[in-house]
């Protein structure tokens, strides 16, 4: 068996210029889902011309699911004050609650003052420091390779806002438990969808593309339930535009749909339920699980199309 050499490549010689090149590069949809797969979000409306004042933030995105604004800033050279700097301005100007800082090299002092940031600033605020490498095996094209340095310590966080360290209740507790094993079966599919930190929320959202939509699983214990929804944050024109197609929608999926149009809400819901949650009960749970994530895939498809 021949094996063969990773050999280090000058991202300068790749990207010459921060802005127009790699930022460039980063922006692009395929390319983003690398960084995607490393923060656990999905990042949409990627903008390269995000002003602060009369500076520039290289990227600025917004994740699909929660809607957090996240800010990128590259710097194809080794870490220094003058971007650390910039970077917390950015996120105050922007209000963004996710700071990506991609560089070539990350020198100690500035390691020393993200891992400071994450540990003293509160648990919406998450800063990530990223070394850019890129290698090539033999004569292969190069490829590019993201080494995160620093990134948030959620149990920091978390026991700075729960300084009194509840424990969690039963309810919480079989949530963090089905969501774990719910990621572990979801990247035995071979990942059909971005996995997403396991918490102890009832939801677990998946991306379809837009920011004004994405597809929910809910977990609604009392009623033995899960349900796979379109979830529509704020756009009552878009419901009744998928709504026309109810019959082709609904006749592509197989079945029938709980279409809720909320008009007392700024959200709507398009709604299926799978029967038999059940938190004391976990032998179905691979089942369950399996059924839940093909559905989810399906109308992520589908509803794509129409959006």
């Amino acid at each position: 068996m021949e094996i063969g050499k990773l050999k280090e490549v000058d991202i300068r010689n790749l990207w010459k210029h921060e802005q127009y090149d790699f930022s460039e590069w980063l922006s692009q949809e395929e390319n983003i889902n690398i960084l995607n797969d490393i923060l656990g979000l999905t990042l949409v409306d990627v903008s390269k011309e995000a002003y602060v004042g009369s500076y520039r933030c290289d990227l600025f995105a917004v994740d699909e699911s929660t809607g957090t604004k996240v800010i990128i800033e590259n710097q194809l050279e080794p870490s220094n004050h003058d971007h650390l700097g910039k970077i917390i301005t950015y996120a105050s100007g922007l209000d963004a609650e996710v700071i990506v800082w991609i560089v070539k090299t990350a020198k100690e002092e500035h390691r020393s003052a993200i891992e400071w940031l994450n540990n003293n600033t509160n648990s919406r605020i998450n800063f990530f420091l990223i070394e850019l490498k890129a290698y090539t095996i033999e004569d292969s094209i190069p490829a590019p390779f993201f080494n995160v340095i620093e990134k948030p310590n959620d149990f920091i966080k978390n026991t700075k806002i729960n300084n009194s360290s509840d424990n969690l209740n039963k309810s919480q507790s079989e949530r963090l438990e089905f969501w774990n094993r719910f990621n572990e079966i979801l990247i035995d599919k071979g990942k059909p969808f971005n996995v997403r930190k396991a918490t102890t929320d009832h939801w677990y959202s998946v991306a379809i593309g837009t920011s004004a939509a994405h597809v929910d699983i809910t977990l609604v214990n009392k009623e033995s339930k899960i349900g796979v929804e379109l979830y529509i944050s704020d756009d009552k024109e878009l419901f009744d535009k998928l709504f026309e197609k109810k019959n082709l929608i609904e006749d592509e999926l197989g079945f029938k749909l709980d279409w809720q149009r909320l008009d007392n809400s700024k959200a709507s819901r398009i709604k299926y339920y799978i029967n038999g949650l059940d938190f004391d009960n976990h032998s179905n749970y691979d089942e369950l699980i399996n059924k839940t994530i093909d559905l989810a895939v399906v109308m992520r498809d589908i509803f794509k199309k129409y959006i």
